[in-house]
């Protein structure tokens, strides 16, 4: 039995990993975002184990939940599946001044990896919708496009992360694409239930398959697929971490 977290747990593809893993026997640790939110999470994953709550629109906030997650460790996994999806009308601020997509997609799982030990596995949960991104901190620069500063955020997101599968060798780190699910995200006219959305997550937490124990992997249908060539530009990965370096003050770790 494993000991996991799934961060943004209380409702969709994260609850339905969590629900999968804790019918599989694991020992699942749930997040909300919110007091009210983390009470959604266990209501919505009843074999949970504890609940740990934060807010990514607050990097404060994401530094206490990397407090509380460390108390309710160690994890044998973390799934970092909180985002936000594509459908924000306007660039937001966020009290910490930075734009919300940004700070949600990529910024607070940044911060929220930095702050707590390496996971014998790492599983981010990222879209396909990076291979036409572009690497940029300033998606707002030309006009909004709430698609383009998603698939932006899901590129800068996978940047950071293949570096830190290149750079933590000890730990099996990859990004998951769960297809386009019917969920608060996806819409109604998805073409995947849930549970499909799900699968690959949770194969990833628990497969000995090669793919699942090994790292830099772009993972769909448990399958690896090909990647925006910005995600394997060594000097670009790098330029990446080290503008979320200037912003948070804070070195993705290595052990």
């Amino acid at each position: 039995m494993a000991r996991i977290l799934v961060t943004g747990s209380a409702q969709g593809i994260g609850a339905q990993t969590a629900r999968d893993l804790a019918a599989l026997g694991h020992d699942v640790v749930v997040h909300g975002r919110t007091p009210e939110r983390a009470d959604a999470a266990l209501a919505a994953v009843p074999g949970a184990s504890a609940v740990v709550v934060g807010d990514f629109d607050s990097l404060a906030s994401v530094r206490e939940l990397a407090s509380a997650a460390r108390r309710a460790g160690p994890f044998d996994v973390v799934i970092h599946n909180a985002a936000l999806g594509p459908d924000q009308p306007e660039p937001v601020t966020t009290v910490d001044g930075l734009e919300r997509m940004l700070q949600i997609n990529v910024v607070a799982p940044y911060v929220l990896t930095c702050l707590m030990p390496l996971a014998p596995r790492m599983v981010y949960i990222g879209s396909d919708a990076h291979r036409y991104g572009t690497v940029t901190f300033d998606s707002a620069a030309s006009g909004w496009d709430g698609g383009q500063a998603y698939a932006d955020s899901k590129l800068l997101l996978q940047m950071w992360v293949f570096e830190l599968a290149a750079s933590a060798t000890h730990a099996a780190v990859n990004i998951v694409h769960p297809g386009w699910v019917r969920s608060a995200m996806g819409g109604p006219g998805a073409a995947l239930p849930l549970e499909d959305g799900a699968d690959t997550p949770v194969w990833m937490a628990t497969s000995d398959d090669d793919l699942a124990l090994g790292s830099g992997a772009f993972v769909h249908e448990r399958a690896a697929e090909d990647v925006n060539p910005a995600s394997l530009d060594q000097d670009a990965r790098a330029a990446v971490v080290a503008r979320l370096e200037e912003l948070t003050g804070l070195v993705l770790p290595t052990s």
